[in-house]
């Protein structure tokens, strides 16, 4: 089994987490294809409760309907994870949660990297 999180990654972990300790600041987490791995990094570093204010691992756009704010429109104009999708998601989350910051990320995942652009059956 593997360690997690990744060794190479604990020391940018680190960093982050004491300067928003030190700048008593927040972040929050906005994750479609990474399915929570951000989350679990922040984490991973013991008092993460002063920093991490939550996330939202919305990874198909049913989630995205039920949690993140998305209506009927959002899915009508769909054309995959462009940055405004994501910067739509984070200022959703960061806007909830009322974080200093939010990570946002999105992706077409899988083994072959899929092809369609909007899964709604």
């Amino acid at each position: 089994m593997s360690e997690f999180p990744p060794s190479s990654l604990r020391p940018l972990i680190a960093e982050v987490f004491d300067l928003l300790r030190s700048r008593e600041e927040s972040v929050s987490v906005a994750e479609t294809a990474a399915g929570g791995l951000l989350s679990a990094c922040l984490l991973s570093m013991p008092g993460a409760s002063s920093i991490y204010r939550g996330g939202l691992t919305v990874y198909t756009l049913e989630s995205r309907i039920a949690f993140a704010g998305w209506t009927k429109e959002h899915l009508d104009q769909y054309k995959g994870p462009t940055p405004e999708i994501v910067a739509g998601l984070a200022d959703h989350v960061r806007e909830k949660l009322e974080s200093t910051y939010t990570i946002g990320e999105s992706g077409t995942a899988g083994p072959t990297g899929g092809t369609t652009r909007n899964r709604i059956p």
